[in-house]
């Protein structure tokens, strides 16, 4: 058995645990008040947050790319998020409280891209010159910048509560780097 029949046989047992205890969404409107938070995190198999934050179907959205990392085309995914939750006339959260996390972690990735810095720039699409300011080999100064740069997004509701947390690979903790707090003051 190959490792895609595996995960296809896996797959029938999801299909029919979660058909039997009536826990499949599939009507998007009606599932987005459900939706707790939108998670920006790495695509590192390591750092799954389902896994790590101990997360039921439906509670987020979960963004992942190389570092978790803020740039142009994940905002760009946002927006398109943003107008999908629009278009389905349905707030995250039912409108209640919401997080946006940034979730990056120890042992990233892209910190060995670090002696690329042309290639990091074209990632961030940023000049070459500001890549050191991107802090790849520093997760906890990462998490914070993106945090900061995330609440210059004006299109961001204010009331949504943004943190940035760091996962440590080798002990499964979770630091808070940045709390939670409003995007904007109201």
């Amino acid at each position: 058995m190959s490792n895609l029949d595996d995960m296809l046989e896996r797959n029938k047992d999801f299909a029919a645990k979660r058909s039997a205890a009536g826990t499949l969404m599939p009507s998007l409107p009606k599932a987005m008040p459900h939706v707790k938070a939108t998670i920006i995190g790495c695509a590192d198999m390591r750092v799954d947050p389902f896994d790590i934050l101990g997360l039921k179907p439906g509670e987020a959205v979960v963004i992942r790319n190389i570092g978790g990392r803020i740039t142009p085309v994940l905002l760009e995914e946002l927006g398109l998020l943003g107008r999908i939750g629009q278009v389905a006339k349905e707030a995250p959260g039912g409108g209640g409280e919401f997080h946006l996390i940034v979730l990056q972690h120890t042992d990233c990735g892209i910190t060995r891209l670090a002696g690329d810095p042309d290639k990091l720039a074209h990632y961030f699409q940023i000049p070459e010159g500001e890549v050191k300011a991107k802090n790849v080999t520093d997760p906890r100064a990462a998490v914070a910048g993106d945090v900061a740069l995330l609440k210059t997004i004006p299109a961001l509701p204010a009331q949504w509560l943004l943190s940035g947390l760091v996962y440590d690979v080798a002990t499964g903790l979770v630091e808070i780097v940045v709390p939670p707090a409003p995007v904007r003051a109201a």
